[in-house]
């Protein structure tokens, strides 16, 4: 059945620096609201719920930091979005220490404005680049953050410089020595984009799991991949189980896994990455 039809114009917008439009729609599945932009769906907010975590890709993140030590956590996160995993790490772990980093004030506004965060939240929320912002956050963070996540998005896809060895370096010299970064990488057939993504992000730290649903990870479609990476052997004892239970089929590679998926796969420099994949128009069709 198709999405019933409404009239976008009626919904809150706001004009981002590239001329694309940000709205907060409605959620049609599993209530809540959505953050769409240029027509891509890129968050999912429950106000009642911050724990209900929409989108498959999300939920999976959330089965990682779920398995990080118990306790506030320092976070750091490279896009805001709706701000789902602020939202998702303030509700699970009180008293965690956030910044966020995001270009787009006007997206940062229309946000706060309709979807607000709870009240005492420690989430800091600066703008610019995700890559020159790396370099602006305190220098007490250096070496002592212990989830950083890296999620942007220009419309549908992550911009080149945002996927090299370069940039992961810089952002992992931010995590503490058991520290984990997730890195949200979308692909299609073939997974051309992302065996490249996960060879450059072991490329700066050596222990990396893949979570997909199982076709997206067969490069039979569309889809979301989660990279984890740690310096530190990952606490992956649960994942398998959980990752079955739902949402839909999905699996952890690691190990072995991982040396086949990134055989043959160049880690992406400065001078020679590209952006992630464009999605089919249709994928996201209301």
């Amino acid at each position: 059945m198709g999405r019933q039809r409404r009239d976008e114009r009626e919904e809150p917008q706001a004009r981002l620096s590239d001329g694309s439009i940000a709205r907060i729609a409605p959620g049609d599945f599993g209530g809540g609201w959505e953050l769409v932009v240029d027509g891509t769906p890129q968050s999912h907010v429950d106000l009642d719920d911050p724990t209900h975590l929409h989108f498959e890709y999300v939920a999976r993140m959330g089965a990682v930091i779920d398995q990080l030590p118990r306790g506030p956590l320092t976070a750091v996160h490279l896009g805001a979005g709706g701000l789902t995993v602020p939202r998702y790490v303030e509700a699970t772990r009180p008293g965690s220490r956030q910044q966020v980093v995001e270009l787009e004030q006007p997206l940062v506004d229309l946000v706060r404005e309709h979807l607000p965060l709870p009240r005492g939240a420690a989430i800091r929320i600066r703008i610019g680049d995700a890559r020159t912002g790396l370099e602006r956050l305190p220098a007490s963070l250096s070496g002592n953050v212990d989830l950083l996540v890296s999620d942007v998005y220009s419309g549908a896809r992550t911009p080149a410089h945002l996927t090299t060895v370069e940039f992961y370096r810089a952002a992992a010299a931010l995590l503490a020595p058991a520290g984990v970064m997730l890195v949200n990488v979308s692909d299609g057939a073939g997974l051309a984009f992302a065996r490249r993504q996960v060879a450059t992000v072991r490329e700066v730290l050596p222990h990396v799991v893949v979570l997909a649903e199982v076709q997206v990870l067969k490069g039979r479609r569309f889809g979301n991949l989660v990279v984890a990476a740690s310096a530190a052997e990952l606490p992956t004892e649960w994942l398998p189980r959980l990752m079955a239970a739902g949402p839909h089929p999905a699996k952890v590679a690691e190990g072995r896994e991982i040396d086949e998926f990134v055989r043959g796969a160049l880690p992406a420099t400065d001078a020679d990455a590209t952006p992630s994949p464009r999605p089919s128009a249709s994928l996201f069709e209301r």
